[in-house]
């Protein structure tokens, strides 16, 4: 499983953006940067990884490796959601948590893929997805917890206005509550302390994240 990507040429018909001044401003710099701050969070999350201790390497079937793929996976759509929402989104602030959640989860897919190589284990693994999981959680329609639908991924890409910050603030609110579920899981029974520290960041952010995905939907609601 590999982190998504975009390439400029997807986001050159963006309308420019105003400035302060009221002047209109390339839009594609924007979409640039935030690019840029995505490989720049996969990289770091890299870095972090490689802290990983080496004393013990969890197996293929670990609890540890599981999580690691699939919430890769997982990860990899908040991305692509928060890239389309910050290059349609309506609400300023909706763009912000876009970028938020882009950067940050993209590092956190840098580090869980830096533990498989560091652990000697493929990307993907031969065990089906949340088969890790203890309380018998199962993939519908090959979608873990919280995960938009095809259906749903493709009326997102094909909003306009008010309606893509709304259809992105209910996906994603949906999506970090399945992504904390699965959190919750590991944590419940690893004892990797580097697993048990990201997976606890995890969570903690995305608790701090429902509650402004919230405080938008309200907003986004009213406009």
């Amino acid at each position: 499983m590999t982190a998504p990507t975009t390439t400029d040429s997807e986001y050159d018909d963006i309308p420019a953006a105003p400035d302060e001044g009221g002047r209109a401003q390339p839009a594609r710099y924007g979409v640039l940067a935030l690019a840029i701050m995505v490989v720049v969070g996969l990289l770091l999350g890299y870095a972090g990884g490689l802290l990983t201790p080496r004393l013990t390497r969890p197996g293929d079937s670990s609890v540890e490796a599981g999580f690691a793929r699939d919430m890769t996976t997982h990860h990899a759509q908040a991305v692509e959601m928060s890239l389309i929402a910050y290059r349609s989104a309506t609400l300023p602030e909706v763009r912000q948590i876009a970028v938020d959640i882009a950067t940050g989860q993209q590092g956190e897919i840098g580090a869980m893929q830096t533990w498989l190589r560091e652990w000697g284990l493929s990307p993907t693994g031969s065990n089906p997805p949340m088969s890790w999981m203890s309380d018998g959680a199962t993939v519908k329609d090959g979608l873990m917890p919280g995960m938009a639908t095809p259906q749903q991924m493709a009326s997102l890409r094909d909003a306009r206005g008010i309606e893509v910050d709304r259809q992105f603030l209910t996906l994603m609110y949906a999506h970090h509550l399945g992504g904390i579920h699965m959190i919750d899981a590991a944590l419940g029974e690893t004892d990797n302390d580097e697993v048990v520290r990201v997976a606890q960041t995890m969570k903690n952010t995305q608790q701090t994240e429902l509650n402004n995905l919230r405080q938008l939907q309200a907003q986004a609601a009213k406009g």
